[in-house]
């Protein structure tokens, strides 16, 4: 994995609003995780305003620091994992299959995770583009109940002889992880076909989310959605301008257009 120059290191921590951590200690991954959950929105809008997704290091990072975007799971983690590996983490990128709501599970390629070690050698599960998620990196040599502002999370191994591991949600499976790591470049295919299939959720409507100190906002197409100190408002936006600030306002997004769903539903 490649080693930022200090300006991108820098310019990241801007991004997120962090002090550059003093050594890659529990404590300080912490403060990265959550800050970059608040700071930088879980969104699939490139797919619909017809951008290429491109994963590769230097366009990651030129999405998130250049042009104030975020992205989805392999652009948010590929590009949070740059950061890691280049303030003293030992980072590893994981390939996971999504579970859906029948049990089922998704494509080869169809998450990318992270396996951060810290300076202490400790690994822990890092996941910072998986939306609505943990809010903390979750302790990935722990089997037992995990409690996050997120939920109560659980990594248990999957069964067979892969050494295949499932992640839990308030005993939800969320999704099915493997341990072997990965580079970049192998979840191509996955990115690509999350962009461009029928199939896929993420080509029915633009999705653009974003933690807060309060709780989440959401724009799904034109749906506003709110959640603040547990109580949850939903709106249905106007016109294109209305979209457009509302993206600006709650997401610091400048958009040239509305996102227009490439794969609607009938």
């Amino acid at each position: 994995m490649e080693e930022l120059p200090a300006s991108r290191v820098d310019a990241y921590l801007r991004r997120i609003g962090a002090a550059r951590p003093g050594s890659a200690s529990v404590a300080a991954l912490r403060d990265l995780h959550l800050r970059h959950l608040r700071t930088v929105p879980f969104e699939s809008l490139s797919i619909h305003l017809g951008q290429e997704i491109v994963l590769e290091g230097e366009a990651l990072l030129d999405k998130l620091l250049l042009g104030g975007r975020g992205g989805f799971c392999y652009e948010l983690n590929g590009a949070f994992a740059l950061l890691l590996h280049s303030l003293g983490y030992r980072v590893e990128l994981l390939q996971a299959r999504v579970y859906s709501a029948d049990g089922g599970q998704g494509v080869p390629y169809d998450h990318l995770a992270l396996r951060v070690e810290c300076e202490d050698g400790r690994p822990w599960l890092v996941d910072v583009g998986f939306g609505d998620h943990s809010h903390f990196p979750v302790a990935f040599d722990e089997r037992g109940e995990q409690t996050d502002p997120g939920g109560v999370f659980r990594i248990v191994p999957a069964g067979g002889p892969e050494g295949d591991l499932d992640v839990l949600r308030d005993g939800v499976p969320r999704y099915r992880l493997e341990t072997r790591p990965r580079v970049l470049s192998d979840f191509v295919t996955g990115a690509w076909w999350h962009s461009t299939s029928p199939a896929s959720g993420f080509t029915r409507k633009p999705v653009c989310s974003l933690l807060t100190e309060a709780g989440r906002t959401t724009l799904s197409d034109r749906v506003l959605t709110i959640t603040a100190e547990g109580e949850r408002t939903e709106r249905t936006l106007g016109d294109d301008a209305e979209v457009l600030a509302a993206y600006r306002t709650h997401f610091g997004i400048d958009l040239p257009r509305v996102p227009v769903p490439l794969h609607p539903r009938p």
